[in-house]
């Protein structure tokens, strides 16, 4: 009875701290990018990740290829294949990878699947690249955060 008992308290633990997802986010993310230096990237992930949460800043959320594709289709209602600039402009916004200060002009064309998930996925990137952390400052913030939770 004990087993079971501690069983379900480290069940209700992981619920309820998010654990599952959390593990479920990084190994997503760690299989997409498949960066040359994992445990340095999941620090760094961990750090923004609490960065965002501390300074209320939106994190840009992991999507694979088919949230991407169904993101899409659920814009596309038509079916047509295409979403206009707007469109494509506020899901990036909701995706976190676009603000209001950033590069993004319309030029005039419409916006293909191809297009958006092509968008999305150099953004992701981006920001990756941006906050890998590869100096051992950032390291020991990321150490830090990690320890005050």
């Amino acid at each position: 009875m004990e087993t079971s008992n501690r069983e379900l308290q480290a069940a209700e633990y992981l619920e309820r701290h998010r654990i599952k997802e959390l593990v479920s986010y990084l190994t997503s993310a760690l299989l997409f990018f498949r960066p040359e230096k994992p445990r340095e990237y999941l620090i760094s992930l961990l750090e923004r990740l609490r960065i965002a949460k501390v300074t209320g800043v939106a994190f840009p959320f992991f999507m694979d290829n088919s949230n991407i594709v169904a993101m899409f289709e659920m814009m596309d209602s038509s079916g047509r294949g295409t979403i206009s600039f707007v469109q494509y402009k506020e899901a990036l916004k909701t995706l976190g990878l676009y603000t209001e200060d950033g590069d993004l002009k319309d030029d005039g064309h419409i916006i293909t699947l191809d297009k958006f998930k092509e968008e999305v996925n150099k953004r992701m990137k981006e920001i990756c690249e941006k906050t890998k952390g590869k100096d051992s400052e950032s390291y020991q913030t990321a150490a830090g955060l990690l320890l005050l939770h």
